[in-house]
């Protein structure tokens, strides 16, 4: 991402941050491999050469190296938070003054800032869109009709994203292509399962330091990133509780050795609450009421709208701050609820996010997929479009060349067989 003709370069907290922040982009870089071959060739090839691009992203280490890639393959474009607590600072102060990257994201910046930001990024008049929960992609469609047009396509890496642009579609608003970053096999089975499952406890117990052996946890939503969080905490000793409404979902959990219930029910068993469904108020005023005293409630799904935090407040005579990134509130029928990171996601509001090694597929499908639309301009049509199987195939075949690790190839033989239907038992 070159020099972008925003007027203003960039906004970020404190550019004496950027010692510390190349610091760790640097050592985030060591598990990013598939990444790092991608930035090699971008860097000869240019593919996104011309290209206006707009990134709205967590800014991370991890994300940083999506940034040199882009700006590797000649993208003239600008990174912006895609969530109010996401962002490193020292690793935005970095972008801009080691990278000569634009970003406009500081650490708790409030909605207002956080709208700003994304109302520069449309500033730029991109061409191509990354976004992370459809943010920029809704408020283009919204607010800025006149600029569809110079769209080429959109990225989606989050199934709350992915979720708003099928919604866009059916309703005929959606007129260019998007790419399913999230359904992405090297993605979903890896980012959001190992990836949230384990940084998720990690932002947990940077929040509060408890112990998670003994203790019950709630998962609410047992898909890819709940089915990580419900393993790790499994892992760490916990019980562990899964609300679902999808009923094939919930026999997977119950098969998987959990206990499924309504959230009603979970209420009153749970010590620690973590919302992973991508929908609004999964935890109400009827299961505040119920739970333990000092039960503790997060949010590892995008938005900060699945803990009825308004509903929670109007129940409680006051709050107060007690650690970091963990807020008590004091009830009225004498019990208290304590919230980590304002139920924003956890991971992020309280630790570094995933580590980089799963964030090395996820960004590399982030860049190709940019790529593939650029080549493929003008030829698919509005709407979703799902990785094709050749693009996730060679970045999990790059990982596992990255990490030393070979497989086997049919014989000759084995090929004929399970293309025939002459040969049988």
């Amino acid at each position: 991402m070159t020099a972008t003709s925003t007027a203003l370069k960039h906004e970020v907290k404190d550019l004496s941050l950027a010692p510390g922040g190349k610091q760790r982009i640097e050592w985030a870089g060591r598990e990013m491999p598939v990444l790092r071959q991608i930035q090699e060739r971008f860097a000869q090839n240019k593919p996104l050469a011309g290209i206006r691009l707009v990134a709205c992203c967590h800014v991370t280490t991890e994300t940083a190296h999506l940034a040199i890639a882009l700006k590797n393959a000649g993208a003239d474009g600008l990174l912006i938070a895609s969530n109010p607590l996401s962002t490193q600072d020292d690793v935005a102060a970095s972008l801009v003054a080691d990278y000569g990257i634009p970003v406009f994201a500081i650490k708790g910046e409030d909605n207002a800032t956080y709208n700003r930001h994304v109302q520069i990024a449309l500033d730029h008049k991109p061409n191509l869109i990354i976004d992370d929960g459809s943010d920029v992609t809704a408020t283009l469609v919204k607010e800025r009709q006149h600029q569809l047009s110079d769209i080429i396509g959109t990225t989606e890496e989050t199934t709350t994203g992915i979720v708003r642009l099928q919604a866009m579609f059916n309703q005929g608003v959606l007129t260019f292509p998007a790419m399913n970053v999230n359904d992405a096999d090297t993605k979903h089975f890896f980012d959001n399962r190992y990836g949230t499952g384990q940084s998720t406890l990690d932002g947990i117990i940077r929040a509060t330091n408890i112990l998670l052996a003994g203790k019950t946890i709630v998962i609410a939503g047992y898909g890819w990133c709940g089915k990580g969080a419900a393993m790790r905490a499994r892992g760490m000793g916990a019980n562990v509780i899964v609300t679902e409404i999808d009923p094939i979902k919930g026999i997977e959990a119950v098969m998987d050795g959990f206990r499924v219930m309504p959230m009603i029910e979970a209420a009153s068993h749970g010590d620690v609450f973590i919302t992973v469904t991508g929908n609004k108020h999964v935890i109400r005023p009827e299961h505040f009421e119920v739970m333990k005293d000092g039960a503790m409630v997060c949010n590892s799904g995008h938005f900060d709208i699945e803990i009825d935090l308004k509903s929670l407040a109007e129940l409680s005579t006051e709050y107060r701050q007690v650690r970091n990134f963990t807020q008590q509130y004091f009830l009225k029928n004498g019990k208290s609820i304590i919230v980590l990171g304002e139920g924003r996601l956890i991971n992020l509001a309280a630790a570094e996010g995933h580590p980089s090694a799963v964030m090395d597929m996820s960004f590399a499908n982030q860049a190709l997929a940019c790529e593939y639309l650029v080549q493929n301009k003008g030829k698919l049509e509005p709407g979703l479009h799902s990785i094709p199987t050749e693009i996730d195939k060679e970045i999990g075949r790059l990982k596992l060349q990255a990490m030393g690790i070979s497989l086997d190839t049919l014989t000759t033989e084995q090929v004929e067989y399970m293309n025939s239907w002459t040969s049988g038992t």
